[in-house]
């Protein structure tokens, strides 16, 4: 499967900046330790790779899930082999005692990359796995940061999304709201952070989800109105591996928009999709002509495709990295920006955030709207949208 042509690219986008600084990538990598948590997700892979390949002294790999962390393993030995550094894997829950006994075991990192975070829309349609939300991508982050200054890590690295600029959804809300208490901790330590576009063929994506009907001989079901940036999978972990080691204090790094990365639709890359594998896309009037003509258009070298406006809560018109009121570099590299901030935050908005949420947490009951409420105190001008539909709904 060529990612690329299905993004419609011909060419990796940070190649340029990762050539022209790969001497200095290899030489702070090969001298130094890294703990990276949330590991075994898509983009953890990606980034652990990217450290492995570079000859660490320390690496140590944090995932809640043992499968994943197993084809990590094996994915790492199959194309690199085996480095002289410590190379070790944990299947631990960052949230648990656990995780706190193995930080006080060892805990002396260099580098800390946070690539933990619930990042689904769908994650938000009830109240509870909302809370699990806050709790992954707010207070563990929090928590994680605080492990980080204590036993003096150089840096500490946290991946965001595009999602937290101008959030409409509250998975981005929380990723902006994680912002603000990053920006909190960097008086202490330094941090940068990225946000990025889709990552085509992540574990869970819409994309990935094609590999799955294929292989189940479903049909393939995909929005026609909806258009993202995507970035491949080793690109994520280039972005993040820049804004590790050369992102200054509070630096966001994203993708810059340029020919090479450009708008393409869900729709759009299944068709292509499609012909990557030898199939004609077949449209669909309705999910039960899609299942039924699934069980004889493949025979025929087509495929069953059901392509639809979008109506579910969270979904964004469009994309962007970056809002009006922040200062951007896009001088230093080639393919990345950078968003410049200063030491700005409201500790009384921080403290009201934990206060609330610790008070939910402790009374074991609060609804959605509840939190609706707390997160447009956070965030203002937060412009959540809610349809009442969500993906669950869908097929």
């Amino acid at each position: 499967m060529n990612i690329l042509k299905l993004i419609g690219r011909d060419n990796q986008l940070f190649k340029t900046d990762i050539d022209s600084n790969q001497d200095e990538l290899s030489k702070i990598i090969s001298t130094s330790s890294f703990l990276v948590l949330g590991g075994a997700g898509s983009i953890g892979q990606a980034v652990t790779k990217e450290i492995f390949k570079r000859n660490p002294q320390k690496l140590h790999v944090v995932d809640i899930s043992e499968n994943n962390m197993v084809e990590l393993v094996r994915d790492v030995r199959s194309s690199y082999g085996y480095i002289d550094g410590d190379f070790r894997t944990f299947a631990l829950d960052i949230g648990s005692l656990e995780y706190e006994a193995f930080i006080k075991a060892d805990g002396k990192y260099d580098y800390v990359l946070n690539l933990s975070a619930l990042k689904h829309v769908r994650s938000e349609k009830d109240p509870f796995t909302l809370m699990r939300m806050i709790d992954v991508n707010v207070f563990n982050t929090d928590k994680t940061l605080l492990q980080s200054i204590e036993n003096g890590t150089k840096k500490y690295f946290c991946v965001s999304t595009d999602k937290a600029a101008n959030p409409v959804n509250m998975m981005g809300a929380s990723k902006r709201i994680m912002e603000m208490f990053l920006m909190r901790r960097s008086k202490d330590i330094k941090i940068s952070t990225a946000r990025f576009a889709n990552v085509a063929f992540s574990d869970g994506s819409l994309l990935h989800g094609f590999n799955q009907r294929i292989q189940k001989k479903q049909p393939i079901v995909a929005p026609n109105d909806v258009k993202r940036y995507f970035v491949t999978p080793q690109e994520s972990g280039e972005l993040c591996l820049m804004s590790c080691i050369f992102g200054e204090n509070r630096d966001v790094f994203f993708p810059k928009l340029s020919e090479k990365l450009h708008l393409i639709s869900f729709a759009d890359i299944a068709v292509k999709y499609l012909e990557q594998l030898g199939y004609e896309p077949y449209l669909c009037e309705n999910e039960e002509e899609a299942r039924e003509l699934v069980k004889t258009l493949p025979d025929q070298k087509k495929w069953p495709c059901l392509f639809t406006g979008s109506d579910t809560t969270g979904e964004k018109d469009f994309e962007e990295f970056f809002t009006d009121k922040e200062i951007l570099d896009l001088d230093r590299f080639q393919n990345l920006g950078i968003i410049k901030n200063e030491l700005k935050f409201e500790n009384e908005k921080l403290q009201l955030f934990e206060e609330t949420i610790t008070g939910f947490r402790n009374s074991k009951s609060w609804t959605k709207d509840e939190i609706v409420d707390l997160f447009h105190k956070m965030i203002p001008d937060f412009g959540h949208k809610e349809t009442g539909k969500y993906l669950d709904a869908k097929m």
